[in-house]
């Protein structure tokens, strides 16, 4: 059977995981919560260091969004651990979050994470998975470009305020060059909408208007 990526709007598939936190049973470990998993290639690399560091250090900013952290490689637990060690030892840097072991590449190869064209190591591949373990966002990086991790904490919250306002997010918010930190109404619908909303929103025309929260 073919294997490739879940699907956004698709359900984070069961997964039972051994971890540098233990054994996991995914999604449900984060229920009621919002995570992230984020795939490296491999451990003890550069790119790779430089993306553990950022995100510990959005860690809190995160847990601040009732979000989680979850790594993932095809190594084995015992590497994750030693290079965790060596992160906090030369680095200073203490690594909070689980980090996945996949030396089978089972789990991977489930989530589509494999390149058949480079090899047996993980893409840079991220999943947002919100509270009901349905997988909102994804990105795909190639192995030679390290993560923005700045916007994966902005699609975070991006996502979040459309959940709880019903609205739209602009591109580059909340710094939008357009309409900076105001979100987007939703298009109206139906005629009645269409007419009432450049009357109850600030508007450039009726199937675009936007409001500050």
């Amino acid at each position: 059977m073919e294997q490739r990526i879940p699907l956004i709007g698709e359900k984070f598939p069961d997964l039972r995981v051994q971890t540098t936190h233990g054994m996991l049973n995914l999604p449900e470990a984060f229920k009621g919560k919002w995570f992230v998993l984020f795939s490296h290639p491999a451990d003890f690399t550069p790119v790779c260091t430089t993306e553990f560091i950022a995100f510990q250090k959005r860690y809190e900013q995160f847990k601040e969004l009732n979000t989680e952290l979850i790594g993932l490689s095809i190594d084995q637990v015992f590497s994750h651990i030693k290079w965790v060690m060596w992160i906090k030892e030369n680095l200073g840097v203490e690594i909070k979050f689980p980090i996945i072991a996949d030396d089978t590449g089972k789990i991977s190869s489930q989530l589509g994470l494999i390149h058949p064209g480079k090899g047996t190591n993980t893409v840079r591949a991220v999943f947002i998975v919100d509270p009901e373990g349905i997988i909102r966002a994804l990105l795909y990086y190639p192995q030679e470009l390290g993560r923005n991790l700045d916007e994966i904490l902005r699609m975070v919250k991006g996502l979040q305020l459309s959940d709880e306002k019903s609205v739209a997010i602009p591109a580059n918010w909340p710094k939008s060059e357009l309409i900076n930190d105001r979100v987007i109404i939703p298009p109206a619908s139906n005629i009645h909408d269409a007419e009432k909303r450049t009357k109850e929103y600030e508007c450039f025309d009726w199937w675009f208007c936007h409001k500050k929260l």
